[in-house]
């Protein structure tokens, strides 16, 4: 470049839009070399860009089945880490109640009713998890906890049960409180609080639907309650003290327990068929989302080596535009003379 072919004044704006210039074409390698994405994208793809905004559509597609992946996923853990623990419970106290009530030992049924009344405790916690802000078990009621304190339903127990003196009738009056239908005074309407609906299902891919039916409505859950309330009613000294009766209870409760201990199997395996669906979309969705990045990349994408050459290039550009300023900036008419 010939700066001395034109005046003091032109030459330093020359030189501010040479530096200006090089400055941006620095800024944009730069750019591209860490996104590896052409900052040009109208050159890239010529001034075509249905394929781009296809493959952009189908990204965010991806993107949002991802993020509701994810959370049903959650969901549906939690749903499982529950009725796990649950199912747990019931293993144990079921054949231990049964075993108790063969002794007809009173203090062994004792200790034994009020083992599974602290289990009731805990199972009526499981079913009241909440995760990400959401009951697990609430049905669309998601921020509604499901289910009243054990306090709260052995009361409501207590109440039904009142005035009956033989073993079968108390069996009777639990079980038709927890399958008493809504508006007839039971578990529907004392001790659930969630929504008897559903959640909706949730679209996961563009070809797979799940959806989480689990509610603490669910007829396996309550009759694993019926068991544990009834040993809970036992241990509790709300039943006629009789021996016989206690023991006759004792061993009502395990069996209620113990058969539907298998109903939770059954359940748990559904919700399991249910994660691997899942599992299997998160797995294809991810493979699709790196095979559209990579089309996206051949449409825009850059040569990294001839990016990198050419910031090399500019940058010794730049470095001896700024040593021909200060060697210019140092001229005077004493030097020149």
């Amino acid at each position: 470049m010939k700066y001395v072919s034109v005046g003091d004044m032109a030459q330093t704006y020359l030189l501010r839009r040479h530096n200006v210039q090089l400055k941006a074409t620095m800024q944009r390698l730069s750019d591209e070399l860490v996104t590896g994405v052409s900052q040009d994208v109208g050159a890239a793809v010529k001034g075509d860009f249905t394929a781009l905004a296809g493959i952009d559509r189908s990204l965010a597609r991806i993107e949002s089945f991802q993020q509701v992946t994810t959370e049903v996923d959650l969901l549906a853990g939690t749903q499982q880490d529950a009725l796990e623990l649950i199912q747990g419970h019931a293993s144990d106290s079921g054949a231990n109640l049964i075993l108790a009530a063969s002794t007809l030992d009173p203090a062994t049924i004792a200790s034994t009713t009020q083992d599974a009344a602290q289990r009731f405790g805990s199972i009526l916690g499981a079913l009241n998890v909440s995760v990400a802000g959401r009951y697990a078990f609430s049905g669309t009621a998601t921020d509604t906890k499901p289910v009243a304190t054990e306090d709260e339903i052995i009361s409501a127990l207590e109440t039904a049960i009142s005035g009956l003196t033989s073993a079968g009738d108390i069996e009777t009056a639990v079980a038709n409180w927890f399958d008493a239908p809504a508006g007839s005074g039971g578990y529907l309407d004392l001790a659930y609080s969630g929504n008897d609906t559903a959640l909706d299902a949730f679209q996961i891919s563009n070809t797979d639907q799940v959806a989480l039916t689990i509610t603490a409505t669910d007829q396996t859950l309550r009759d694993t309650l019926k068991g544990f309330a009834l040993a809970t009613l036992v241990a509790r000294d709300l039943v006629p003290e009789d021996d016989a009766l206690r023991a006759n209870l004792t061993e009502t409760a395990g069996e209620r327990i113990a058969s539907s201990n298998v109903s939770l199997t059954t359940l748990r395996a559904d919700l399991g068929t249910t994660q691997g669906i899942i599992e299997d979309s998160k797995t294809r969705n991810s493979s699709e989302k790196s095979a559209l990045q990579l089309s996206r990349e051949a449409l825009i994408g850059i040569d990294e080596y001839d990016s990198a050459t050419a910031l090399e290039a500019v940058q010794s550009q730049l470095e001896t535009l700024y040593t021909l300023t200060t060697r210019l900036s140092q001229l005077s008419l004493t030097d020149y003379l």
